[in-house]
């Protein structure tokens, strides 16, 4: 009998091993490579005008890599069809027809709207070892991605509402972001 309970021990001891493996090689394997030094950043403007266009909780967020609480954002249960764009810079970073309800409170999106405009690395906080999400031209902190997400990415960009600015799909032409129209057309 023990030596049984040995086996299934060891087995799920494997299996275990092999999620957190397999959950890390997605993530890993999302990560857009970061980009040139001289790329990232291009687009922030300096520390005095970041606090007088931003908000208190926009700066903290973006510019010091705090979180919002979850539950208690803009955009958590925003339904509405449109994209989501960098705060600081407007960079389009996220569609609305990726988003989905991950029940974190905070949104999730399956995959960036424009790959180019999201790097990713590690973020070690508390010995816990997360990927985070960050814009390029603002190098603004939107949130982190994770491997729990539904298909066909598996994977779970959870950002911070305050990181983001919604742009509705009727004003897409109007704000600048005609390129995108197409997306919400049906």
């Amino acid at each position: 009998m023990a030596r049984y309970l040995i086996i299934a021990g060891v087995s799920l001891a494997a299996l275990a091993v092999l999620f957190v493996t397999t959950g890390r090689q997605r993530a890993a394997n999302a990560e857009v490579a970061a980009p040139a030094a001289s790329v990232v950043g291009a687009l922030r403007p300096n520390d005095e005008q970041l606090r007088a266009t931003l908000t208190p909780v926009q700066y903290r967020i973006t510019q010091t890599d705090g979180t919002e609480p979850s539950f208690n954002n803009e955009y958590h249960d925003l339904k509405a069809d449109g994209i989501y764009v960098d705060v600081v810079s407007g960079e389009p970073l996220f569609s609305s027809k990726d988003k989905y309800d991950s029940g974190t409170g905070w949104p999730s999106f399956t995959k960036p709207l424009v790959t180019d405009n999201v790097y990713t690395k590690t973020d070690r906080f508390l010995t816990v070892e997360r990927t985070e999400v960050r814009s390029v031209g603002a190098d603004s902190h939107l949130g982190h991605v994770f491997s729990d997400g539904p298909d066909p990415t598996g994977l779970r960009y959870c950002m911070n509402s305050a990181a983001l600015r919604f742009i509705p799909a009727d004003s897409l032409e109007s704000a600048g972001y005609g390129a995108f129209k197409a997306l919400f057309e049906k």
